[in-house]
């Protein structure tokens, strides 16, 4: 089955990871998580959650893809 439109334009709003960081606090579980969503292509990254539970930190992180109001890929925009 073919799509014409990536899964990626497809997505409303947010994409949501969440993982475990082997790491010293949950402040370095922010910055690594962070850091991991820009490499992964990401620009408009947030922590919504993390929280360290001795060996590590379990985080869950949100790249946004669309805010409210913006020009979403798959509705068609008059030129300008």
């Amino acid at each position: 089955m073919k799509q014409d439109v990536s899964a990626r334009a497809s997505v409303l709003d947010s994409l949501d990871v969440e993982t475990f960081f082997v790491c010293s606090s949950a402040e370095q579980a922010r910055v690594l998580g962070l850091e991991m969503l820009r490499e992964m292509g990401f620009s408009d990254v947030d922590v919504v959650f993390a929280e360290f539970c001795g060996t590590g930190a379990r985080i869950r992180l949100r790249a946004y893809i669309h805010r409210p109001g913006d020009r979403y890929s798959w509705i068609k925009q008059p030129p300008d």
